[in-house]
């Protein structure tokens, strides 16, 4: 990324009431003005749900680790597989408490496995600090709770049908009468999105702008993109909110990580700590694999065993929600998008499957089909088959294996139109390389979508080998781009009155990093670095400004959000020119 050299700046927004010079930015800080709780306690239906889910995440953890060393080392599985006989006083059949060992023989089994021993203090230790993390969220629900029901006369029964826009609307009118925010008199749409959104944004921006590594090219497998929880996980950690991170707290960067004078010398910092941290992550990587492990396997299991055929549906990957994130778009916005694309895709995906694929998908399944069929004939007949052994596991794997066959078989009424379906994903993801227009039939573009919609099982295998990879993209890859993000964060942040410091790209000021292909010409003034890539600027304000009816944009805005609105209904009516629309008309309208 080429270097651009500047200096962090305030911004003294046209919408705002507070007098210059203001040393503190940012709204009281306190759990009544955290928006981004308020946000997501509309999105998990008030206090209630909130604190069972978190009630529940701690019994989780407990249950996958204390059930999963109690099958490790107190289950006598000879007894179990029927290998060792019980010896009963009477003739009663084997029960399952039979295979359980005794107490002093079980915890004299932990005890001498000092793995399983470093694995619970290690479990120990995370569930503690979740815990205490529990607490402090318990109090800021409840603050939160009050807010609700005293300030916003909503209450919990109310809130799981209350839109988010209705939630917001109360927010805007409390601040004219009570001032929750001491640095406004009012505050607007944008202002809430803001200090919701703040580190997503930021996230956003990066990739739009390759700065995270994300993308590589591996032998054999050519161009593919690795985005894991995990790896997501890392990186808000050493930006965001870890011990030495870029922010001083919730709002405000670091004062340091604000002067360009001294950018070296935090770059080597930041290497330094990008460099321990990714071998903490190295030491832990057994234990995370095992829970990695443990986690899909008690999550997958039932559901691949009721649906084998879920593992090769798709979804969108997450690196894919992250590309195709509007700047300030809020959790729910995105995934109903993305939602309403999802039919279309998985139609386009299947347009690409490989006719040789199929032929030997009908042929097996044709064979296990059989099979299967004479043992639950035979199983119909008498059902003492099923004790005779692996009868009953090779039903079962019949079963799978003729599932799975299915997905590589096509619909027999599908038509062959990747272009038109392409064209239909496009309205709703809204983002996508110029280069797939009229390639929508090439393996290439396939493949490349395919980064965006991956299949289940793919998530799951990349988030099983997170753990071991995690740690090498933050030594080897990330650190080496510890300058660019110094000067990244430097560059693209500002303050804003009663906000505090974001990213400025989720401004969406056009003339600051609007796309010159975009409808901007001769009204940006951004260098290559400085604009958003595949107009992303531009259609995140158009974005914002559909699902915000009540926004006041700036003057110069709102003439581009009128030109823009033009030219959409001029495509729709047939006159359009070469340029791609990347928004629908049914959004528009």
């Amino acid at each position: 990324m080429a270097h651009f050299d500047t200096e962090y700046q305030r911004l003294e927004a046209s919408y705002s009431d507070s007098p210059p010079g203001e040393e503190n930015l940012a709204c009281r800080n306190n759990n009544i003005t955290d928006f981004r709780i308020s946000f997501y306690m509309v999105q998990k239906n008030g206090f209630t749900c909130m604190l069972l889910g978190e009630i529940f995440e701690l019994v989780q953890l407990l249950f996958v680790v204390g059930f999963t060393v109690f099958l490790a080392n107190c289950v006598d599985y000879d007894i179990l597989f029927a290998n060792k006989f019980v010896n009963h006083t009477d003739s009663s059949k084997v029960t399952l408490p039979d295979a359980f060992l005794p107490v002093d023989v079980c915890s004299a089994r932990i005890r001498d496995n000092s793995f399983v021993i470093f694995v619970l203090i290690i479990s120990g230790v995370f569930w503690l600090h979740r815990l205490v993390k529990f607490i402090y969220n318990v109090c800021c629900y409840w603050e939160i709770r009050s807010f609700y029901i005293n300030a916003l006369k909503m209450t919990m029964s109310e809130l799981p049908y209350a839109t988010w826009q209705e939630v917001q609307a109360r927010i805007v009118e409390i601040q004219k009468e009570h001032q929750i925010c001491i640095h406004k008199k009012e505050l607007t749409e944008l202002d809430i999105y803001h200090r919701i959104l703040r580190f997503k944004n930021y996230m956003v921006a990066m990739v739009n702008k390759s700065l995270l590594p994300v993308r590589f090219r591996p032998p054999v497998l050519g161009e593919c993109v690795f985005y894991t929880r995990g790896l997501k996980y890392n990186f808000e950690l050493i930006f965001f909110w870890g011990p030495g991170s870029l922010f001083e707290n919730e709002w405000s960067l670091k004062q340091e990580y604000k002067r360009g004078g001294n950018r070296l010398e935090l770059a080597d910092r930041l290497a330094s700590r990008i460099l321990w941290i990714g071998i903490a992550n190295l030491l832990l990587c057994p234990v995370i694999l095992v829970w990695q492990i443990l986690y899909a396997f008690f999550s997958y299991t039932e559901v691949i065993k009721r649906e084998p055929g879920s593992l090769g549906a798709r979804c969108w990957s997450l690196y894919g929600r992250c590309y195709l994130r509007h700047f300030n778009e809020l959790d729910h916005e995105l995934m109903s998008r993305l939602s309403k694309g999802y039919k279309a895709a998985s139609k386009y995906m299947n347009c690409f499957l490989s006719p040789l694929l199929t032929v030997v998908a009908k042929n097996v399944a044709f064979f296990a089909g059989s099979l299967l069929a004479v043992l639950i004939a035979l199983t119909i007949y008498d059902e003492d088959v099923l004790a005779v052994e692996h009868v009953l596991s090779s039903i079962t794997l019949l079963g799978v294996c003729i599932t799975v066959c299915r997905s590589f078989i096509p619909d027999k009424h599908m038509v062959f139109c990747p272009e038109q379906l392409l064209r239909v994903i496009l309205a709703h993801i809204h983002y996508m390389p110029d280069h797939w227009q009229g390639n929508a039939h090439r393996y290439e573009t396939r493949d490349q979508f395919s980064q965006l919609f991956q299949y289940k099982a793919v998530f799951i295998l990349e988030e099983l080998i997170s753990p071991v990879v995690t740690p090498i993209i933050l030594i080897f890859c990330l650190r080496r781009k510890s300058l660019e993000i110094i000067d990244f964060f430097r560059n693209f942040t500002v303050e804003v009155v009663g906000v505090g410091d974001t990213c400025s790209f989720a401004q969406m000021d056009i003339r600051q990093h609007g796309h010159p292909a975009w409808m901007s010409e001769g009204k940006t003034e951004a260098s290559i670095y400085q604009q958003a890539e595949d107009g992303k600027t531009e259609l995140s304000l158009m974005h914002f400004a559909i699902t915000n009816p009540q926004w006041h944009p700036p003057q110069e805005t709102t003439h581009f959000i009128s030109q823009l609105k033009e030219r959409v209904h001029r495509e729709a009516t047939g006159a359009s020119d070469t340029h791609p629309l990347s928004l629908s008309e049914s959004e528009v309208q």
